[in-house]
């Protein structure tokens, strides 16, 4: 397929394929009675399969919702799209919604909230701006429910990261040290030639490309403004990030 427009009808169509199915249950308030759980113990992914479906999904398309088309066809599925979102954020977020999804039980949600964390970072105009006040409360105080839950010494801590760097971008609360702790140990555990280890260990595996490079970066450019030496790590974390990418 080589005619530009048809190879990004192709992607939109493949993009809607994905999320709209989540994104239509959850503005319908429904999905956790429409969505299957498949999982060897699906009783125990049923705590967290919703979080992850909205924060994933949301994390993926976040930058077309934020800087996609405006014109034709697109423009307006783009503009559809991104009340969905905001209707998804409520109802995952609001406690009296059937959808209401965990933030505080067990580890996991520190994971899936990350992601929705991103989604924000990645779509502030549309995810953030645009929320209606009470949602932006929702928001928040579910976001501010992972901080009773301890990351694990690795990527995880870029998940408590992010977390609070998007609760800065919304103008709450938020708390320096758990991102100048993710930052540091992730200095501190780059390998060189763009790779950083998983915690204390290399780990031949996705993390670098699916977290630790994207969430590394969005966290280091949102704060660097707070702290000199915040900032002073964005070109080194840009840098990286790019040798990554050519390798992979």
């Amino acid at each position: 397929m080589e005619n530009g427009p048809e190879q990004r009808q192709y992607w939109l169509k493949a993009m809607r394929n994905i999320a709209d199915p989540v994104l239509t249950a959850l503005s319908e308030r429904n999905l956790k009675s429409a969505m299957p759980v498949e999982a060897k113990d699906a009783a125990d992914r049923a705590l967290f399969t919703h979080l992850e479906a909205l924060g994933r999904t949301l994390a993926g398309i976040a930058p077309w919702l934020e800087s996609g088309g405006d014109e034709g066809e697109e423009g307006i599925v783009r503009r559809r799209y991104a009340e969905l979102a905001r209707e998804a954020i409520d109802a995952g977020t609001d406690p009296a919604s059937p959808d209401y999804m965990n933030f505080h039980h067990e580890h996991q949600p520190i994971v899936d909230a990350a992601f929705l964390a991103h989604a924000l970072l990645r779509a502030p105009a549309e995810l953030i701006d645009r929320l209606e006040p009470r949602v932006r409360r929702n928001l928040a105080a579910a976001l501010k429910a992972t901080r009773t839950r301890k990351p694990y010494f690795n990527n995880w801590l870029l998940f408590a990261a992010m977390i609070e760097a998007a609760l800065f971008r919304m103008g709450e609360n938020w708390d320096p040290m758990r991102i100048d702790y993710a930052v540091r140990q992730h200095e501190q555990w780059y390998l060189g030639d763009g790779t950083y280890g998983d915690g204390p260990e290399y780990h031949a595996d996705y993390y670098n490309s699916f977290v630790i490079h994207p969430m590394l970066l969005d966290v280091v450019e949102t704060m660097a403004g707070q702290y000199a030496d915040w900032g002073a790590l964005k070109e080194s974390v840009l840098r990286r990030a790019v040798r990554y990418a050519a390798i992979l």
